[in-house]
């Protein structure tokens, strides 16, 4: 067998195990294929720029997170075409409170950003952190909190890593161009400085290459998304949590829908959510699929994030 067919051979495997023991969990994914909706919010519709030009007509269609990602953000349902997860969810509570129908577009997160610049996406929903880099190219109207977690594989040794000391002479899986990336490169830099071993960051190209380096031993840890890394630990129980990091270090970061810097449209997206906050239908997504402890009380339009 091939490096990519057993990659995507543990990738199934993986989704179904996830399947069969959502309960482990406290997620009904089964349940959670029944889709949520908010009702439309005449007043977030009405902030659609006049003349605005869709990507198709009558729809939103939004990049998300399902190829090389990981529940709680982005899985297929059973009958491996339809589109679900957290993601989603607040994708569709968007365009249902702008009187849209939604288009879900799977994508790799190395595709989001030329796609929504170009054109061929009108959004990205892809657990995506406010940046001062990004918001040079992009609108942000945020949705949840950002926090990243350090895994390491349940056997470990490892029992803290909170801190720039805590990093070196370690291999780390992260995500390259992330703003966990950056977060590690600014503690190896600190490191660096005062004669500590550089970390050694390794990089895959889906969940399934993680899984494996890690539990192989070839990785030390894995830095990403807390939510999505405590899903998989609890349902597993292969990984096991030794430290919490805000997603803007050193300051608090947001997750936010993103939009093409200027093109009006992030109001509308902004007043969307909000009125989904209001009438709890945002608080139902985010319980079902674990997320609520990342709960926001207010969406906010390009607020301070890593790097401000």
């Amino acid at each position: 067998m091939t490096h990519h067919k057993k990659l995507t051979a543990i990738a199934v495997l993986m989704t179904i195990s996830s399947l069969a023991n959502a309960a482990n969990t406290g997620i009904d994914l089964i349940a959670n294929e029944k889709p949520i909706d908010t009702p439309k919010n005449a007043q977030a519709a009405a902030k659609i720029p006049a003349n605005f030009k869709f990507v198709n007509p009558g729809y939103l269609t939004v990049a998300v997170a399902v190829l090389g990602s990981a529940p709680p953000f982005g899985l297929f349902a059973r009958d491996n075409k339809t589109v679900i997860g957290s993601e989603a969810d607040i994708a569709r509570l968007v365009a249902d409170g702008l009187g849209l129908k939604v288009k879900l577009v799977p994508a790799s997160w190395e595709d989001w950003p030329l796609g929504v610049t170009s054109g061929k996406y009108d959004a990205a929903a892809y657990n995506i952190t406010v940046t001062r880099d990004r918001k040079t190219k992009f609108d942000f109207a945020t949705y949840r909190q950002d926090t990243l977690g350090f895994y390491v594989k349940s056997t470990s040794k490892i029992t803290s890593i909170k801190s720039a000391p805590d990093i070196a002479g370690k291999r780390i899986i992260v995500g390259s161009g992330t703003n966990q990336e950056s977060v590690l490169l600014a503690w190896d830099k600190e490191n660096q400085a005062k004669g500590l071993k550089p970390f050694t960051p390794i990089y895959v190209t889906d969940d399934a290459a993680a899984t494996l380096a890690l539990q192989s031993g070839r990785a030390d840890a894995q830095f990403g998304p807390n939510v999505a890394y405590a899903y998989r630990a609890k349902l597993t129980g292969n990984t096991k949590l030794v430290g919490i990091v805000p997603g803007g270090w050193p300051k608090t970061a947001n997750i936010a829908f993103t939009i093409k810097k200027g093109n009006g449209l992030v109001d509308a997206v902004q007043a969307s959510i909000n009125s989904a906050i209001a009438n709890g239908s945002y608080l139902q997504v985010l319980d079902r699929w674990g997320e609520s402890v990342e709960k926001i009380d207010h969406s906010e339009i390009n607020p301070p994030g890593l790097g401000d």
